[in-house]
């Protein structure tokens, strides 16, 4: 995992190796219309800061005071919603009970929050993310799938990120709860053609519905 830190470039593979985490066909998404959600990175990165504290340290005990309604096997995990993250953003006493690097890696969290993920583009944009994978790099943080975007795919952010509606993301959450329960959760290898129909079903009826609307127009 470690050297997710350092590697940048990553080859594209060329055979498809059974047992592999190798790609055999084309993707169905265009990479230039995938859409990164600002709220969805903001609690990635929550998530692995506090998942790197330590556990008997006077931060993440603070949190547990703080959020007493949370279980711990939640806070634990990171697990937080948006209307806590900003109240904890705002809390001057969670600062101090922050060690050396937990203090570096908080800090850049919140820059990162102020001058990236929204509508407003800091000129050092690049250095202040640089900052952050530093810092979460020196806490100990699992180079999960959201930062593995802020670290290699810079790209896939616009410059308006606080337009992007994180409803796509939460319809995709439905759809996927949808597909969970139909198959009760067991593996099946029909299930990604039976989503993607289903998502064709959805845009037709949806045409459908329009074409009677402008009817009765």
């Amino acid at each position: 995992m470690q050297q997710h830190y350092i590697q940048r470039e990553w080859p594209p593979r060329t055979g498809y190796i059974t047992g592999q985490h190798s790609v055999k066909s084309e993707p169905l998404v265009s990479a230039q219309k995938v859409l990164l959600p600002p709220l969805h990175i903001k609690l990635g990165l929550m998530k692995n800061f506090v998942k790197a504290l330590d556990k008997e340290g006077k931060a993440f005990q603070y949190l547990c005071t703080k959020f007493p309604k949370n279980s711990d096997a939640k806070i634990k995990e990171g697990i937080f919603v948006v209307p806590q993250i900003r109240e904890v953003l705002r809390d001057t006493e969670f600062v101090s009970t922050l060690e050396v690097k937990e203090l570096r890696a908080w800090k850049a969290f919140t820059q990162i929050c102020a001058n990236f993920l929204g509508n407003f583009r800091a000129d050092n944009s690049a250095l202040i993310v640089q900052e952050l994978l530093d810092a979460y790099q020196k806490l100990g943080c699992r180079m999960s799938l959201k930062i593995h975007f802020l670290n290699s795919h810079l790209d896939f952010f616009p410059p308006n990120l606080g337009d992007v509606s994180d409803e796509h993301g939460e319809r995709f959450h439905q759809d996927i709860s949808q597909m969970e329960q139909n198959y009760q959760g067991r593996w099946n290898p029909s299930m990604m053609g039976d989503f993607c129909w289903m998502l064709v079903r959805d845009k037709s009826d949806t045409e459908h519905k329009r074409k009677s609307m402008k009817s009765h127009f």
